[in-house]
């Protein structure tokens, strides 16, 4: 019996070889499967934070984005309440002067010659064709300011007529008559208190015809040539100057 012991371990042992080897087999594969396993993880990981840095400078880039766009909105919010005060401003001035005229009153913007034989007539008129700007009929109004500067060369309210044409052909798109109108405002009453809005509304004719140059340099002399004017302003807000 002490004899079989020998062989039976024997048998024991060579049986349990096998067993051996491939519990040691599988264990190297869940290893190279656990070594995977994290390098997929890592990848992943890797993948995220570079999405996630890609967001994170989007995100920045929107933030800049919107600023800048902030600040253009506040810009022009600033410009219209600027073109508004002067609009009014204006009327305020062109009241006025209708008073003055109506009363029988003499003076106002230099003119090349004596005022209109009628004032009361040329006043009527004049007002007539303001009401047609007024109420966005601008073709007609273009025609009525033309008309009046035509009878009324020397008249109290020709400049005016002039820069108010000048205006109705911007919204009709016809630059070419726009910029005519503005330049005989800048040209013969220089000093008229429509003058520095003319030469503004002769860079938006130019800026019309795609001339930015040209623009830029009328927008520049103007706040050179009328540096208190409300128009002034708006020159150095479009030119990012103060």
């Amino acid at each position: 019996m002490k004899r079989l012991l020998p062989l039976a371990a024997l048998l024991v042992l060579s049986s349990a070889g096998p067993v051996h080897a491939q519990l040691f087999g599988g264990d190297t594969e869940a290893r190279n499967q656990i070594i995977q396993l994290r390098q997929d993880v890592k990848g992943q990981i890797e993948t995220t934070s570079r999405g996630q840095l890609e967001l994170a400078m989007q995100n920045e880039q929107l933030r800049a984005e919107v600023a800048r766009l902030r600040g253009q909105i506040e810009l022009l919010m600033n410009e219209v309440e600027t073109l508004k005060q002067r609009q009014k401003d204006f009327y305020v001035d062109l009241d006025a002067r209708l008073r003055h005229l109506e009363g029988g009153g003499t003076g106002g913007a230099p003119a090349p010659a004596a005022a209109a034989a009628d004032p009361a007539k040329e006043s009527a008129d004049y007002q007539g064709a303001l009401k047609l700007l007024k109420d966005g009929k601008h073709k007609d109004a273009l025609t009525a300011f033309e008309s009046f500067a035509s009878r009324y060369p020397a008249g109290e309210f020709t400049a005016g007529a002039h820069f108010w044409a000048g205006n109705a052909a911007l919204q009709t798109r016809d630059v070419a008559s726009a910029t005519r109108h503005f330049k005989t405002v800048l040209d013969k009453w220089p000093s008229d208190n429509v003058a520095p809005d003319a030469m503004l509304g002769l860079a938006n004719s130019q800026q019309a015809m795609g001339d930015a140059t040209s623009a830029r340099g009328t927008l520049k002399a103007l706040t050179e040539r009328y540096p208190q004017s409300n128009a002034a302003q708006v020159a150095h807000q479009r030119l990012g100057t103060r």
